[in-house]
């Protein structure tokens, strides 16, 4: 939609209210507006076409232009901010972004949309460059410092180029003195240079790699090897001069040698644009791949790999590298991992955490990589640091096969959202490992005849029949009070006493008549199935505590035939598990009796078809009041 713009003069100026109207068809703004979004379209202006009368009305344009909307990029998704043109002022004149001509408002609006995005104008103080850079283009970020960047960093740059991408470079200072101080060469410290060109040039028999940058001040350029009039280029073909658009001018953009821009300048950053963000017929593209996920505490916020106890628990992510570079033995991919959203919490306290990743060989085995992988595996390759910042991103470079890629916090238990993009030069395949849901029940034992009975059964039906009377069957309550009173006898477990809610959701998973009580038959099934529970509880309450840790209940739900994606069990966690992130036996129970229970009536309800079911209103109502 376009926006009304308003002249900012000494006299005053008509409202949109009373404006003229100048459109042809004769409506209002809000009368298109309203038009666009009955049809649900975006505005078309038919009185300024976007064509090439609208470009120029005495020639035709030097080169094809293609008419694009603008957008904002956020998390891999490009959005739509709709704003009004109220913008912040003192005394007349702009409080944040302005231009120095103060009848220009673009930018000023450009950064209220960024500003609406992340929450307020405060919540964009700080950060870097490369940050907003990513924001408005949807790029990723790749950091290199030239002191220590690796031995392909010239062909790093040239491949860059290429593809679009946009590049920036700038010297460290020391202190605040040092900002925007003139070095002798020319460069100001502390300064975003952008890196437009690179190229060589043959110089008296040798190509010499060349490097062309610019300063976005218009002036004040590099004056040593290769400076727009220094005396190299007298050595260099006129036609191999007008190639690289060699000019004497101070214009701020000047060549200068490879060597010498390693030597004095410390940092380049690059924002490598994704295919959706260049033109159709781009000769070089990324390929991408993204992923969302979350850490939740108690479940997939596990901490790095110093905490080998919860590491495990993190996300996994399997990456297939199936082609080389063109003419390489391996294949080159970058890995992006951003936290989301840190800046539109600031109000809220939330500080940017401490994230990285690691990648690890896969050992071909379907299903999460469990805790004593990680203890016998070292990563194939990991993000250079842990590090506080939205985003942490590396370039890597291994041979073809399967990997997992796990994305974590430095510290356990921290949650935050975070969007993980993966950039191939070849098409790579991934998959989340924990997005399989897998159920496999055992079928329920037939019962034992009266007479075959073993001597705890028998006791178990003197202690039923006192309970139950001549009808031989227990309500809730009546359950509680045989599974308390056996249990108590069990010195191997330390257990407080069962719930009644447990009683009640365990009756609705084993009344095959739908009475509201158990039998006899029915509560000896169910016993064996407590049983088995109890040991596998047993096997993860180590200390004996009478508590199991959350971060284990994937592995212990697995064991008794759930095999759960992520979410799920994030949700299985905040039900079930205390603030102290544990699980009691009876938090234990509940859990698994009401896993079993949906998973039998999925099983009872998809005869036909194993993945799906189909209900009705009532059906569904009926489903989760019976779960």
């Amino acid at each position: 939609m376009p926006y009304l713009h308003r002249d900012s003069g000494p006299q005053a100026q008509p409202t949109p209210k009373d404006a003229r109207i100048t459109h042809s068809s004769g409506q209002s703004f809000e009368q298109l507006r309203q038009g666009c979004l009955r049809k649900g379209a975006l505005f078309e202006d038919p009185d300024f076409s976007a064509n090439n009368s609208s470009l120029f009305y005495s020639e035709r344009p030097p080169v094809p232009f293609e008419w694009k909307r603008p957008g904002f990029w956020q998390h891999s998704e490009w959005l739509d901010v709709v704003i009004d043109d109220r913008l912040p002022t003192f005394r007349g004149r702009l409080v944040f972004l302005h231009s120095a001509e103060h009848r220009e408002f673009w930018g000023a609006l450009l950064e209220k949309a960024y500003a609406k995005l992340n929450g307020s104008y405060e919540a964009l103080k700080g950060g870097s460059t490369i940050e907003a850079m990513e924001d408005f283009t949807g790029g990723v970020a790749e950091n290199f410092l030239t002191k220590e960047a690796p031995e392909n960093f010239y062909e790093i740059l040239e491949k860059a180029l290429k593809r679009g991408s946009l590049m920036g470079c700038s010297i460290d200072t020391r202190n605040a003195t040092e900002s925007e101080a003139r070095t002798p060469f020319g460069l100001i410290k502390g300064h975003a240079y952008t890196i437009t060109g690179i190229d060589q040039v043959n110089f008296r028999g040798q190509k010499v790699e060349l490097i062309r940058v610019r300063n976005p001040w218009g002036h004040v350029e590099w004056n040593g090897s290769w400076s727009d009039s220094s005396p190299e280029w007298r050595s260099v073909d006129l036609d191999e001069q007008k190639r690289l658009c060699h000019m004497t001018l101070d214009d701020g953009e000047f060549w200068m040698a490879f060597k010498d821009f390693k030597v004095h300048f410390d940092k380049v950053e690059i924002c490598n644009l994704t295919p959706d963000a260049l033109e159709e017929d781009a000769l070089h593209k990324w390929e991408v791949i993204v992923h969302q996920g979350s850490w939740v505490r108690g479940s997939t916020a596990g901490g790095c790999r110093n905490f080998l106890d919860t590491f495990w628990t993190n996300p996994q992510i399997r990456l297939s590298l199936t082609e080389t570079d063109e003419g390489q033995e391996e294949c080159t991919f970058l890995v992006a991992l951003m936290q989301k959203d840190r800046r539109k919490l600031k109000r809220l306290g939330a500080d940017v955490l401490t994230i990285g990743y690691a990648i690890y060989q896969s050992p071909g085995r379907e299903g999460h990589l469990d805790k004593d992988f990680f203890k016998y595996h070292a990563s194939q390759a990991r993000s250079k640091t842990f590090i506080n910042l939205r985003e942490v991103s590396g370039r890597f470079r291994l041979p073809p096969g399967d990997y997992i890629l796990i994305p974590s916090t430095f510290e356990p238990h921290q949650e935050a959202d975070f969007c993980l993009r993966i950039f191939s030069e070849k098409k790579a395949i991934t998959r989340d490992v924990d997005g399989n849901v897998g159920i496999d029940l055992p079928e329920p034992p037939k019962p034992t005849p009266p007479g075959q009975e073993t001597e705890e059964e028998q006791q178990f039906r003197a202690l039923f029949e006192k309970v139950a009377g001549e009808d031989m069957e227990v309500t809730a309550e009546e359950l509680e009070y045989v599974l308390n009173a056996v249990l108590e006898k069990k010195k191997d477990i330390k257990v407080k006493k069962l719930s009644l809610i447990s009683c009640k959701n365990i009756i609705s998973l084993m009344d095959s008549s739908g009475n509201g009580k158990l039998e006899f038959n029915e509560f000896k099934v169910f016993w064996n199935k407590l049983k088995q529970w109890i040991d596998l509880f047993l096997q993860f309450d180590a200390d004996r505590s009478g508590t199991m840790s959350s971060y284990e209940l994937r592995t212990a739900l697995k064991a008794a035939g759930f095999q759960l994606g992520s979410h799920v069990l994030q949700l299985v966690v905040l039900r079930y598990a205390d603030e102290e992130l544990q699980l009691d036996f009876d938090d234990f129970l509940n859990c698994l009796v009401r896993l079993e229970n949906a998973s039998r009536v999925f099983q009872a309800l998809s005869t036909k078809n194993k993945e799906f079911i189909h209900l009705n209103i009532n059906e569904f109502i009926n489903l989760t009041m019976n779960i």
